[in-house]
């Protein structure tokens, strides 16, 4: 877990504001919302959701600015198998797997940990998974401006899953690139090196 997620202030009006709607969903929903195993429920699912959407709170473009350096290296630098969690817009469900992003600096470089901390930044608000592929490689290729970004995402959505056509097996998976990586070889040179194991 991040450690720039913000923990939720049960004083916040914000998160009164979203117990006492959980408070009236259960009302709704369960024939006995009284009872023991649910007097907390409205708390703690309130608290999961601000924390589920933490990401709203954070500026992904500030995180890679407090890491910047100076450094003459032109090569490809990659971070795979970063593992996140979102929830999808439509249905309010989890979407979770691996990111997979690539840069090649033009001057300047960033700390490895701070391209995991954009990926958490744009996972925790509500998403679809081919907007958060865009905008991770926006953020990077906006801060650091290297000679190019690459970006891929494969990802297991409940929304599929748990609902609707219920395909456990299904991935799915986007991709978004800028400069350098418009080139077929320098996109194949990634591919290949984020599918070893």
């Amino acid at each position: 877990m991040s450690s720039l997620i913000p923990y939720a202030d049960e004083e916040s009006e914000q998160f009164l504001e979203l117990k006492k709607h959980y408070e009236q969903i259960l009302k709704i929903i369960e024939p006995n919302p009284d009872r023991e195993g649910l007097q907390r429920t409205p708390l703690r699912v309130a608290k999961t959701l601000l924390d589920f959407t933490s990401g709203y709170t954070i500026d992904p473009a500030a995180i890679l600015r407090s890491a910047m350096f100076k450094e003459d290296y032109s090569q490809m630098v990659i971070v795979k198998d970063i593992d996140f969690y979102s929830l999808c817009e439509h249905h309010m469900l989890p979407f979770y797997g691996k990111a997979h992003v690539a840069y090649i600096p033009n001057g300047y470089i960033t700390g490895l940990s701070k391209i995991a901390r954009v990926v958490d930044a744009f996972a925790r608000r509500l998403q679809v998974q081919e907007r958060m592929t865009s905008q991770i490689k926006e953020c990077i290729q906006e801060t650091l401006q290297p000679l190019g970004v690459m970006v891929v995402i494969e990802a297991s959505h409940m929304c599929m899953q748990m609902r609707g056509v219920e395909k456990q097996n299904s991935i799915t998976t986007t991709s978004d690139f800028t400069g350098a990586f418009n080139r077929q070889k320098t996109r194949e040179e990634f591919m290949n090196l984020i599918s070893r194991k």
